[in-house]
């Protein structure tokens, strides 16, 4: 395997990305005559508008608009598909909300609510500490735990295994604790930028529009809020991905507007690094009236987030909800990043998830490898970069724990 490194050698990175995707393109008279202005302006690099967001996701050629997502990928990375090794350790299912479409949440009285006390969560790492280089913390709003608990987490994460990158706490998970401090949202992530935290996750953002959230998770943060903890994230420094929980009950169009809005914060900041659009996942938790998204759908989802997001770089396949067939799939539809090697992850497996939860760096490498991808190991920040070959690997796989609770 090759050393790390910070940079990689690809089609379109760190180079004008969209003249390559105007050489690459078929010729815009070849499209469909409603497509020609899409293909035009994805030709000059001119951002594409909501109407030709609609027009794209109402096409009736899926296989038409894969092309054009494939690509813009290859435009930007060329055949390069990226991967972490990273470790999910949920901190609690404790929650003070119960959003309906949750599977997760449980009241402080259930039988199977925990709370993972700071040995406990550093306990969870221990046995992978070796092969990770990050660990991704989510999970429930707390009724006790303010800044204090959280500086002090981190600081013995940051003590005992200095090499891990910590990316923690979603948008509603940060309003939430700094309520319950009497502090500022960005005070909030200063002091626990000092204590260690390194970079945020994306969730929470389910549909950026408020009469969605008040049908499916009325008391979170309202979009704006959501926006406006990521643009003090960004402000102070600590970088964030975003993400789309869709297949509940809202429209293709806010869809759209959702993907505007992300997109316009990203023209203000600069600061999302990826994009992480996954399914509702029903079996487990509580709304009816979710409309379900089918395979074609999901895979039209990514196809037109790498079309309309073309300032945020990466487009993740999100394998945890996905699941491996059709997050494969999702990666010759615009998707250029497979979540990594995952373990003891929660949150998508009590909702229904059936993915596998492996540190199996091979099997991961070989399923890009199939879906035609070269892949490649990162770190959390895009920064850090190496050419992952499966046979390199002679560690082989290694099986990790089915999520437990407690």
């Amino acid at each position: 395997m090759m050393a790390w490194s910070s940079t990689i050698e690809a089609a379109g990175r760190d180079s004008d990305w969209s003249s390559i995707l105007d050489r690459n393109l078929p010729r815009t008279e070849t499209f469909a005559t409603n497509l020609q202005p899409v293909v035009a302006h994805l030709r000059s690099g001119v951002s594409l508008t909501p109407e030709q967001g609609m027009v794209l996701w109402n096409h009736a050629n899926l296989a038409t608009v894969a092309v054009l997502a494939d690509a813009a990928k290859h435009a930007r990375f060329g055949a390069d598909v990226f991967f972490n090794s990273n470790l999910h350790v949920n901190q609690t299912n404790i929650c003070t909300l119960a959003c309906r479409f949750c599977a997760f949440r449980r009241g402080p009285r259930a039988e199977d609510a925990y709370a993972l006390d700071i040995q406990g969560y550093l306990d969870r790492i221990e046995p992978f500490a070796d092969r990770i280089d990050e660990v991704h913390t989510v999970g429930g709003l707390h009724p006790e735990w303010d800044i204090t608990h959280y500086e002090a987490l981190f600081r013995a994460v940051k003590e005992t295994y200095p090499q891990l990158h910590i990316k923690a706490l979603t948008a509603v998970e940060i309003k939430h604790i700094a309520k319950l401090s009497t502090v500022s949202v960005i005070e909030l992530l200063s002091r626990l930028k000092s204590a260690g935290l390194d970079s945020l996750p994306g969730g929470g953002a389910e549909i950026l529009d408020d009469s969605v959230r008040d049908r499916i998770c009325l008391g979170k943060e309202t979009s704006q809020e959501y926006l406006s903890i990521h643009r003090d994230a960004h402000s102070i420094g600590l970088p964030t991905n975003c993400t789309m929980l869709f297949g509940t009950v809202e429209t293709p169009e806010q869809r759209i507007a959702h993907l505007c809005s992300l997109r316009e914060l990203q023209s203000e900041t600069g600061g999302f690094q990826c994009f992480v659009p996954y399914p509702y996942l029903p079996d487990h938790s509580r709304l009816p009236d979710a409309q379900l998204a089918s395979a074609t759908e999901v895979l039209r989802m990514i196809a037109v987030s790498r079309l309309m997001l073309d300032n945020i770089p990466h487009i993740k396949a999100y394998r945890m909800n996905l699941g491996d067939p059709l997050a494969e799939l999702a990666l010759r539809h615009g998707a250029d990043d497979i979540d990594g090697t995952v373990g003891h992850e929660e949150i998508m497996h009590e909702a229904g998830s059936q993915t596998p939860l492996d540190d199996d760096r091979v099997k991961l490498a070989r399923q890009i490898i199939d879906a035609g991808g070269r892949p490649v190991q990162r770190n959390t920040i895009y920064t850090q970069f190496r050419r992952f070959e499966p046979d390199d690997d002679d560690r082989g796989g290694m099986r990790l724990p089915i999520a437990m609770m407690g």
